[in-house]
């Protein structure tokens, strides 16, 4: 009887326990509402620190809805109850608004909240009126001049993404949760201004703290220091893939000799950025700052493949690369230009010889292509290649065969797009590096707003075989001023004046780039994933996300997903079919089996391969982090991002439960005081025989 009532006691105890844990989160869950949303981080370079960081247990703001410019004015000047969470919209998510809430620092301001409420905004982009400016051919004004719009490369630029801010910033997409923090502050804090001391307020707790500080020289030296024992890490070398293709297979190396170049191969290497990036961990579609070159280069790809015969000793090869981490001192193609100076692209695993820059006759790089009406094709020096291009380009832009009715214009000077040809006449200004590029009109540019609404993108969600090209008269119907036609238009003028370079013969024929497919990408990476190009580009069967893929370059670790359908969409699109090899048979590379458009699955002859996209300067030892010759971007590491919404108490509030809290302290401490000095008088002694 005595054990069923201990085991009867010991579930008591159980249930009893459960019920306060589940009390306790229920209160928990009354008391704090979570808030979804994106959070800034902190990046750092070999001078100093950029970004955002919350507090270690997380920085807490009473929120203060800013509706016009003059509502700052009441958290700059004394407010009566620090320190304080503004919600701003994008208009108003202005350079010198920040800055001054910067300069009022944590003591007034602890969190600021970037509301998605774009009624009034005309521009908004985070990157420098001068992108890249220290790290490419040169840093003067020659090449960009920030204090001259009209010779600069982002009008618009705020540079908000190199500063360093002292609170957390929290941008906030979701519409339903801003009407629902502009509801609590409504309620709550919206009245009666000079009383907030005395009353509890709507309060935001935002936890998003950066264990990296000071530069990335510190923050390596931190992380590597031999001491370290529990293996720490506090930052990581902004690193990822860029991907590359030939269009035609290349010829294995020598055995034993995987290191001589073979100086009769002779490519034209075709190139433009992969990556975007923005303020805010995982938000930003770069659709006009990259993703528009982007789709041109990867149709002048399919066109070329389609276009020129399966293989033939006589032509020239064309090495297609996209670059990733441009965004952050061209880290890729200053890997790649590394790589080639020390004969180590492509690398020995893939067992084809070395590529060096006699390999190289010319450069065709596609940059940002903002205005298709507007294209210039750049070049430091009026070569004879540069106006044998721009001569085939314009035979093709203007010919009323096509109806392309375009005027690609050029420029020959030091005033040179940042772009990726940059690392390359920056290690020689007499390479033949040539650039296509469109006047600067992208309002957006590196912002989390720079979307399929900024490029104007409808899907037309068609079933057609967008694989197939097309005749230069076939979509009439279609608009000719969409996004859909400008692709076909730009990638085929390019392709068709590669075509005539590569093979000496004027291209006569009717076939176009097909604006189904340019239909295709565009969906794929602004909307979803899980689209019909990249379900072609994947093995049969695969999963894929509902969601466009990230193409901020990110870390060792980190999602490289872009990189990866990048892989697999250059992989098949210019890859040769195998009928007659078997599935079982098709495993291992050069050999992929992918979907294919019809889903049934086929076995191609592809060339794609990846190669590294980390800086030189995290190879070098005792590299020198201030002198400005490689990237030196890394990211710090945190813990969590999490943002939650609460009423905070009043200041009185809590000054009276401290000051109770003492009283209660000091008289416990004088009531156990008094008791133990009088014990023997209060209880009496034991007799020796019960003692035990």
């Amino acid at each position: 009887m005595e054990m069923r009532l201990n085991a009867a006691s010991i579930w008591l105890l159980i249930l009893s326990y459960g019920a306060t844990i589940a009390q306790g989160e229920r209160t928990r869950d009354k008391m704090y509402e979570p808030i979804g949303g994106a959070s800034c981080f902190r990046r750092l370079n070999g001078t100093h620190q950029t970004g955002c960081s919350s507090t270690y247990s997380g920085s807490v703001g009473v929120l203060h809805l800013i509706n016009v410019e003059a509502d700052l004015e009441f958290l700059l000047s004394s407010p009566p109850s620090p320190p304080y969470a503004p919600m701003i919209p994008p208009h108003l998510f202005t350079r010198n608004n920040l800055m001054r809430l910067k300069e009022a620092g944590p003591k007034n301001i602890s969190v600021v909240l970037l509301i998605n409420r774009t009624n009034q905004m005309k521009q908004f982009s985070h990157e420098l009126n001068c992108p890249n400016q220290y790290s490419g051919l040169n840093s003067t004004s020659e090449t960009c001049d920030a204090s001259n719009p009209a010779k600069n490369w982002n009008p618009w630029g705020t540079g908000l993404l190199h500063e360093d801010f002292p609170f957390p910033i929290y941008y906030i997409a979701d519409l339903d949760q801003v009407t629902k923090l502009e509801k609590c502050f409504q309620d709550f804090n919206n009245h009666n201004y000079e009383t907030h001391a005395l009353r509890s307020l709507c309060a935001v707790e935002v936890k998003s703290f950066m264990s990296a500080a000071v530069n990335t020289e510190v923050c390596m030296r931190r992380t590597n220091f031999i001491n370290n024992l529990g293996g720490s890490k506090y930052c990581d070398p902004l690193e990822g893939r860029n991907v590359y293709a030939t269009l035609y297979p290349r010829k294995p190396a020598i055995e034993n000799n995987l290191e001589t170049v073979h100086t009769n191969e002779k490519f034209i290497l075709v190139t433009c950025r992969l990556d975007t990036t923005t303020m805010f961990d995982g938000v930003g579609l770069g659709a006009m700052d990259s993703l528009m070159g982007f789709a041109v280069f990867t149709h002048v790809a399919y066109l070329l493949k389609q276009l020129l015969p399966p293989q033939s000793k006589d032509l020239h090869n064309v090495l297609f690369v996209t670059f990733n981490g441009e965004s952050y001192d061209y880290i890729g193609s200053q890997r790649f230009v590394y790589d080639m100076e020390k004969l180590q692209f492509p690398t020995e695993s893939t067992g084809t010889p070395p590529i060096a820059f006699d390999n190289i006759d010319f450069m065709l790089d596609i940059g940002t292509l903002d205005d298709i009406s507007n294209i210039k094709l750049h070049a430091l020096n009026g070569t004879t290649l540069a106006q044998q291009i721009l001569e085939r380009l314009n035979n093709y832009a203007k010919s009323p065969r096509y109806g392309f009715n375009l005027n690609i214009q050029s420029e020959m000077s030091a005033h040179l797009p940042p772009t990726s040809a940059q690392s390359f006449l920056r290690r020689d200004p007499n390479f033949n590096a040539l650039i296509l590029n469109a006047r600067p009109t992208n309002k957006y540019y590196h912002s989390i707003y720079d979307d399929a609404d900024n490029v104007d993108f409808t899907y037309a969600n068609t079933s057609k075989d967008f694989t197939q090209l097309t005749e230069v008269n076939d979509f009439k119907s279609l608009n000719p001023d969409s996004l859909q036609m400008k692709v076909r238009n730009v990638s085929s003028i390019v392709a068709m004046a590669l075509y005539q370079t590569i093979t000496g013969k004027e291209y006569t024929g009717t076939k176009v780039a097909n604006p189904l497919m340019a239909d295709e990408f565009l969906y794929c990476f602004l909307q979803s994933a899980d689209c019909p190009l990249f379900k072609a580009a994947s093995y049969p069967g695969s999963q894929l996300t509902n969601l466009p893929p990230m193409r901020y370059i990110s870390v060792l670790g980190g999602s490289q997903e872009s990189s990866g359908y990048t892989y697999r969409l250059l992989g098949y699109l210019l890859s040769q079919l195998q009928p007659d090899i078997h599935r079982d048979n098709c495993t291992d590379l050069p050999l992929h089996y992918f979907a294919g458009f019809n889903n049934i699955g086929e076995c191609r002859l592809t060339t794609q391969n990846y190669s590294h996209a980390l800086s030189p300067a995290f190879l070098i030892d005792g590299y020198d982090w201030s002198s400005g010759m490689y990237s030196t971007w890394t990211e710090s590491t945190w813990s969590q991002f999490s943002a939650r919404i609460f009423l905070r108490p009043s200041n009185v509030h809590q000054v009276t439960t401290l000051s109770v809290g003492i009283v209660v302290l000091i008289i416990s401490f004088c009531l156990v005081y008094i008791i133990s000095s009088r014990s023997e008088v209060l209880f009496e002694d034991l007799p020796a025989s019960n003692a035990a």
